[in-house]
């Protein structure tokens, strides 16, 4: 086949669905970052960054450049991007593919308290725990800028900006981690409960199994809900299934 797949997104499936599609004969990669991280890894076939205008950018941009189908691989919480990609392959006559991960669930032994939003979070904190492991990203800081109380311990690629909670300590590491990572930082710095977002994926699971082996409480945002109509494939052979490949 000949075809140009955009491929959205620079997560663990958005990478290996771009080596797998342009290894494939006649297909044509184009991966789009956003930019957030200045030195991103190494992408297969060519890559842009940077936003598209919205979804009217988006289908302009399909148009010139001939895209035959479109993989929305962003992060599970990039709604955003996920909305835009919906309406703008609608408008172009485009496939749109949605890749997410499956998301986590708790098994024996875990304290979740899951809540809608990253307010929601903030809004909980004080009633849970004063020394918190905010794994929720950098660009999510300014929801819990206002808590004056607890002690942030914030691990991040680069520095986050503010606005960010008053008594902040950021701890600068490019993942994957082990639990045993994990462990040690929880210990090191008497973590006594931990946020995150439901990313989903085995790449930062490992900070769920040392909270659950100390018995931590982890307050768990979940994921914001798809666009009306959009259904999502779970992994890269579904992907490659929806675009009509067989899984290599």
């Amino acid at each position: 086949m000949s075809a140009h797949v955009l491929v959205l997104g620079g997560t663990t499936e958005a990478r290996e669905l771009a080596a797998v599609l342009t290894a494939r004969p006649g297909v044509r990669v184009t991966s789009s970052l956003a930019g957030r991280v200045s030195r991103p890894g190494a992408l297969a076939g060519d890559v842009r960054v940077g936003g598209f205008g919205g979804a009217d950018g988006l289908a302009a941009w399909l148009g010139e450049h001939g895209a035959d189908a479109v993989v929305d691989a962003t992060h599970p919480f990039a709604a955003g991007i996920t909305a835009n990609a919906a309406r703008a392959t609608t408008a172009a006559g485009v496939p749109l593919v949605v890749l997410r991960r499956p998301g986590w669930r708790p098994g024996p032994g875990d304290r979740w308290h899951p809540v809608g939003s990253l307010a929601q979070a903030a809004e909980l904190l004080p009633a849970v725990g004063g020394r918190v492991f905010l794994t929720t990203g950098r660009l999510g800081l300014a929801a819990f800028a206002h808590l004056t109380a607890p002690y942030f311990v914030v691990r991040a690629v680069e520095p986050p900006e503010p606005p960010m909670p008053p008594h902040t300590e950021v701890v600068l590491a490019r993942g994957p981690f082990t639990v045993a990572d994990e462990l040690a930082l929880l210990r090191e710095h008497r973590i006594d409960v931990l946020v995150t977002k439901d990313s989903g994926g085995a790449a930062t699971a490992a900070k769920l199994t040392a909270a659950r082996r100390l018995g931590l409480p982890v307050v768990v945002v979940r994921r914001p809900p798809l666009p009306d109509g959009v259904t999502a494939v779970p992994d890269v052979a579904g992907a490659l299934a929806r675009l009509g490949l067989s899984a290599p």
